[in-house]
C-alpha cells in the first residue's frame, strides 16, 4: 500500500511540474483537473488527464 501511496504521490508531482508543457497540447484544461491555492501556492492535481494520458500510451503499447 505504501509502494502506491509513493508511486502516486510522484506521479502527481510530475504531472504539476509539467502543468505548462500539458496546457500547450490541450491538457489540463479537461473536466476533472483540479487547480486550487493553499498558503499561496497553486497546485494542481489532473485526474482526467492522467486518465487520458494512461489511455494514450495504452493504447501505444498495444500497437506496437
Amino acid at each position: 500500500m505504501i509502494r502506491w501511496l509513493v508511486v502516486v504521490f510522484l506521479a502527481l508531482l510530475i504531472f504539476s511540474n509539467l502543468h505548462k508543457w500539458l496546457e500547450k497540447m490541450g491538457l489540463g484544461k479537461l473536466p476533472g483537473d483540479f487547480r486550487f491555492r493553499l498558503f499561496g501556492r497553486e497546485f494542481f492535481i489532473p485526474f482526467t488527464s492522467a486518465v487520458v494520458l494512461s489511455t494514450v500510451v495504452m493504447l501505444l503499447t498495444k500497437l506496437i
